[in-house]
């Protein structure tokens, strides 16, 4: 079994370094291009390992972590952990929308809202839609938030790359045997040329 685990690993790695051999990134997190170029290597390693998305790996989270969980409130605040562990931030200001349309139905109902009372939940899911309205969210803008997520992602992946690659070029030009050397510039740096 182990063996089997080790092997599926392996194949996962390999699939993902092939695709990086091939594929120029260019180390630019400024670039609205470069980092669109980014994230489209990044899905296509995702796909071709077998691997989730970030929305999808979230998704997960928020199924597996919640299932457990009878009431409204702490399921809220446990989608608000979630959110905070994967370093999303409520822009929008949605996350507060959601607990005041929860107050607002359990004052309607007179307790505590529990994940199963049908009617009670209906009442939240319509004042959630009311709140989207207002923040302009729209259900078939989900893919467009989903891509937006993912290039955000993308972009400070960028950014730590570059960063790690300007901290090693540092460390290198602080070595006697390159301190005459120019640094190259991070962007100029093609990744298939260290694989």
């Amino acid at each position: 079994m182990l063996k089997g685990v080790f092997t599926e690993i392996k194949n996962k790695f390999q699939a993902a370094v092939d695709i990086l051999r091939k594929e120029k990134i260019t180390l630019d997190p400024q670039d609205p291009a470069a980092v669109k170029q980014y994230a489209n290597v990044m899905k296509t390693i995702r796909q071709k390992a077998d691997m989730f998305s970030e929305s999808q790996r979230i998704k997960y989270d928020i199924e597996n972590e919640t299932k457990e969980i009878p009431d409204a409130r702490a399921y809220l605040l446990k989608l608000k952990d979630i959110r905070t562990r994967r370093g999303l931030t409520d822009e929008l200001g949605a996350e507060a929308m959601m607990f005041e349309a929860l107050e607002k139905v359990e004052k309607d109902i007179k307790k505590p809202l529990m994940r199963s009372d049908k009617k009670g939940m209906d009442l939240l899911v319509a004042e959630f839609e009311k709140g989207n309205k207002k923040l302009g969210i729209r259900k078939e803008d989900l893919p467009k938030y989903e891509e937006n997520v993912e290039l955000s992602i993308a972009k400070a992946q960028l950014d730590e790359l570059k960063s790690d690659a300007l901290e090693a070029m540092e460390s290198q030009k602080k070595k006697e045997e390159f301190k005459d050397e120019e640094m190259p510039d991070v962007k100029s740096l093609d990744i298939r040329n260290f694989m």
